[in-house]
């Protein structure tokens, strides 16, 4: 994570700011940060080995992954990592939003009233780079709960009908299941760069380093 880090230091030639005092970050908060991205690629790439098995786009013969970037080896080893490491991966957003809600950390976390009228009017570039922060910030949140939903679905459609019912038909739900994928990997990029260009490279390797 590191040098991805640093590869987008160099992209967006933001070395002034990296020099700038990392804000510090608990132990706790750090795992589950470390938690959140391991086990979101791990979801990504077993999923892959699942969508190679039976490809969403094209039937049997559509477009196929790359072995490499597929974790499983086969369509069994696939669902056995992607749904284990789902429940690793609930399990800690929940506990992560518990303690923002807590420690109400959502005060400054969420996009908020003040942070729309920043992006309309305010003349102040960190301020508006704070403000288009918290908006990408937030906007992940329905594409995770849709992504969890739509797997739920899938995982158990028979004891979850109702949740299935909601996507109209199957390859709907496997088309906006799919779709989260590349929604979530530019959120990751877009999230490191709008840190980096808020707080500087030491401020988003506070996050993670100990």
């Amino acid at each position: 994570i590191n040098f991805l880090i640093y590869l987008i230091e160099l992209l967006t030639m933001n070395k002034q700011r990296s020099q700038s005092p990392s804000i510090p970050q608990t132990g706790f908060v750090k795992i589950l940060h470390s938690l959140i991205i391991i086990s979101l690629l791990l979801m990504m790439t077993s999923g892959l080995q699942i969508y190679n098995a039976t490809p969403v786009f094209g039937g049997k013969t559509g477009w196929q992954v790359p072995k490499w970037a597929t974790l499983g080896g086969w369509l069994a080893g696939g669902r056995d990592w992607h749904f284990t490491v789902m429940w690793v991966f609930s399990f800690t957003l929940l506990i992560y939003g518990i303690y923002i809600f807590l420690t109400q950390r959502w005060k400054k976390r969420f996009f908020s009233q003040q942070d729309l009228k920043a992006l309309q009017v305010g003349q102040n570039p960190k301020r508006r780079t704070y403000a288009w922060h918290r908006l990408i910030y937030t906007s992940i949140i329905p594409i995770l709960i849709l992504a969890i939903g739509s797997g739920l679905a899938m995982y158990q459609p028979a004891q979850l009908h109702w949740l299935s019912r909601l996507f109209i038909n199957w390859q709907t739900l496997r088309t906006i299941h799919f779709l989260t994928v590349p929604i979530s990997l530019l959120f990751i990029l877009v999230h490191l760069i709008m840190g980096i260009r808020a707080g500087g490279l030491r401020l988003t390797r506070s996050m993670f380093r100990c």
